[in-house]
């Protein structure tokens, strides 16, 4: 039996250690924000945070985010939707929408590390695969929350 601490809360699972982390979530804990999609960890729509990094879950034993901290898609906001999905919104950002997600988890530890990124640190950071082609709008929406009055104190994620 592990335990995981996934968006706040422990949570046991009885998986074999080398199971992906994204399968536990999706599969054995229902948090189906967190999507599959290459296996490879190269598209990103698996990505999670785990102590605040973007980690792409697909490829990860779960035993590796044991003792860690992880936020999946769910936690990234208690109170309805974060100014990310906000901003994906007002930005008309998503198309199909499948890696969106993974995309705004991305964005959230960008914009934590960077909170006034550059086109190269969005380049840099952003190596999520969309297939709709939504980088343009993707770049416009960070821009966009880059722009925001500073929120001293409040983290990203």
């Amino acid at each position: 039996m592990l335990e995981l601490n996934i968006n706040g809360s422990v949570r046991p699972v009885d998986v074999e250690p080398e199971m992906p982390l994204l399968w536990v979530l999706r599969d054995h804990l229902g948090l189906l924000g967190t999507k599959y999609g290459c296996g490879i960890s190269i598209c990103g729509a698996c990505t999670v945070h785990i102590d605040g990094q973007p980690v792409r879950s697909c490829a990860l034993p779960v035993s590796a985010a044991v003792g860690k901290k992880i936020v999946t898609i769910e936690g990234l906001s208690t109170s309805g939707l974060h100014r990310i999905q906000k901003a994906w919104i007002d930005h008309q950002v998503p198309q199909c929408g499948y890696c969106q997600t993974g995309m705004i988890m991305s964005a959230a530890a960008l914009l934590e590390k960077y909170p006034k990124p550059s086109d190269a640190d969005i380049d840099a950071t952003m190596t999520n695969l969309c297939r709709c082609g939504t980088y343009a709008k993707v770049r416009e929406a960070i821009h966009a929350l880059a722009a925001e009055p500073a929120n001293p104190g409040k983290k990203i994620s």
